[in-house]
This record gives structure tokens, sequence and C-alpha cells, in this order.
């Protein structure tokens, strides 16, 4: 299979060449694995935990929010944009360099490196909310306990679990390409990138080692833990509760609440009605930041071909 450098992803069934295959990783999670997996989760959630007697009794300097914020939306874009929107869906085509970028900033999230983020995804809409689903709510059956255990496995319980999406079935494109199958297998460096931008821009900006140190705290502990769980709330919540104006053959809503901290992503119903439109939130008064960045490459000439939701489209998809 040959990729064009601007193409937008496309599944195949072809099989990857023997000298990618380690790229997949394997089928099983290993122990080590989930145990690396539980520190870089469980630490930044502590920090989550403590950001607010921290705020409290420290306060938060508008170098450290700054640094946070911009972080966060980075790394947020990376993953709506590029991770969901670009590389598993095809909602665009880009050029190269906006495919690199969007490829090392979503890495910059730290939630996995991006073939089995693609692969994992893929293989949610093939299956969603139905046996083989990675991470649906309804997993464990409707009763409240039932759904309380399978709110849980949604969010964030279903990453340990040790059978993993074979990424050669799921994402047999990204594995083709020579750049982004060597972002993906970098991504224990875009990890050790993303920590370590805040603490060097703080400690620069204040010339201190304080200023480094409240700079990791809010810039790289807090913002990734928080990133995280607005991510994976995508999974779990917007799979569990939220309006549904729109046919979808899975129980996916939308919840308002959510929408400018994931950045469109939200929007979920329309999202699962018409999985390759690149604007999530169609609706009047549906922030979408996602989709206004695409709006903006495309008109930069970064972007082409892009899949906006046409009225009739939207219509065709309302909800009896």
């Amino acid at each position: 299979m040959t990729m064009q450098a601007g193409a937008a992803p496309t599944v195949t069934a072809e099989k990857p060449p023997a000298e990618v295959s380690a790229t997949r990783g394997g089928e099983k999670q290993g122990a080590a694995e989930r145990i690396t997996l539980g520190v870089f989760i469980g630490l930044p959630f502590l920090a989550l935990v403590a950001a607010a007697p921290v705020a409290w009794g420290w306060g938060l300097g508008w170098v450290d929010l700054t640094i946070a914020v911009v972080m966060y939306f980075v790394a947020c874009h990376g993953i709506t944009i590029g991770f969901h929107r670009y590389f598993t869906h095809g909602s665009f085509k880009a050029n190269r360099a906006l495919r690199l970028t969007l490829a090392i900033a979503g890495s910059l999230a730290i939630e996995g490196p991006l073939v089995r983020w693609v692969a994992d995804h893929r293989k949610h809409h093939r299956f969603s909310d139905k046996e083989g689903d990675p991470h649906s709510p309804w997993r464990y059956g409707e009763s409240v306990p039932a759904l309380m255990k399978g709110l849980w496995w949604a969010h964030m319980g279903w990453l340990f679990d040790e059978e993993q999406t074979p990424q050669h079935k799921y994402a047999p494109d990204l594995i083709a390409d020579p750049a982004i199958r060597r972002i993906s297998r970098l991504f224990w460096l875009w990890t050790t990138v993303s920590m370590l931008i805040p603490p060097l821009v703080g400690g620069l900006v204040s010339m201190s080692w304080t200023g480094a140190l409240t700079a990791f705290f809010w810039g790289s502990l807090v913002r990734v833990a928080l990133l995280h769980h607005v991510t994976w709330s995508i999974n779990s919540i917007c799979h569990a509760i939220g309006d549904r104006p729109f046919k979808s053959r899975d129980r996916s809503g939308n919840v308002w609440w959510l929408a400018v901290l994931s950045c469109g992503e939200s929007w979920h119903n329309l999202h699962h009605a018409d999985p390759t439109s690149a604007r999530h939130g169609v609706l009047r008064g549906q922030v979408d930041s996602s989709a206004r960045l695409i709006r903006w490459f495309e008109q930069a000439g970064w972007a082409s071909d892009v899949r906006w939701p046409q009225a009739e489209r939207i219509d065709a998809r309302r909800a009896v």
C-alpha cells in the first residue's frame, strides 16, 4: 500500500510488512506496561486532587496559568483534530507539515502512541456500545450497579485490559507510513517533552527553581490529569447521558458542559451519527473550537477536502 503525504487516512485490510511488526506492540499488555501506565495516570491525578488546596494556600500565578492553558489546548487540539478527526476518521486531507505537526501535538497529550490510539478508536466505532467495544459504559448491563461498574471501565479501567486492539487490523494505513510510524514509536520522547516544557518555560521566565517547580505542578501534572479525564469522559459520560438529537447506532449523547474543555468533542451524538464530519457541534450555540481551527487550516491552504456537514445530511440524521 502507498500513502500520499497529504491523503486522509483510509482503513484497509492489508497486513503490515514484517519489518514494522514491532510497531504494533503485541496483542497482550504486559505487567510492566500496566505498571508504567498506572504511574502516568496516578501521579497527575494526585496533582489534580491537590490542585485546589495548593491554589488556596499558595495561589496560582499568571505565568503558571498561561503555561498550563497553552499546553492544555495545544495537546487537546492535537488529540481532537489530529488523532481523532484526521487520523482516525479522515475528516480532511492535510499537507505533510500539518500531518506531522498534528501527530506530535496529539502525542503531547500523553494518551498513548498514535497508532494504538487510532486503532482503539476505530474499533470503538465498529462495535460502539456493543460487544467488542473497548470502552462502553454499558458493558456490564443497565442496572445502576452495572452502569457504575461500566462507567469506571469506560472511563479508565479499559486502559489496563490485557487484551489489546490489533493495530495491523485497525490502523494498517498508519503502520505503512514510515514518518507516522516513527512518531508513534517515539511516544516516550513526546511524553518527556510534554512534561519538561512547562518547568523549562516557568524557570526561564521567573529565573528561579521555584518557578520551574510550580510550572511543573500546574503545567505538567495538573494539565495532563485534567486533559486525561476530560478525554476519558467522552468515552464514559457521553455514552451514558446527554441529548440525542441525531440517530445513531449507539447511546452517544451531547454533554454541553464538557464542550469547551473537550475542544468540541462532547457534541458526541452527531459524531456517532456522522463520524467523518469535520464539525461535531453543528447546531446553533454549540461551541466547537476544533472545527474552527480546521477552518483556519483550510483557509491557509494546509487542509483540503474538508468534510463539512451539509444541511440535508444533518436533517437526514435528525431523530424523529
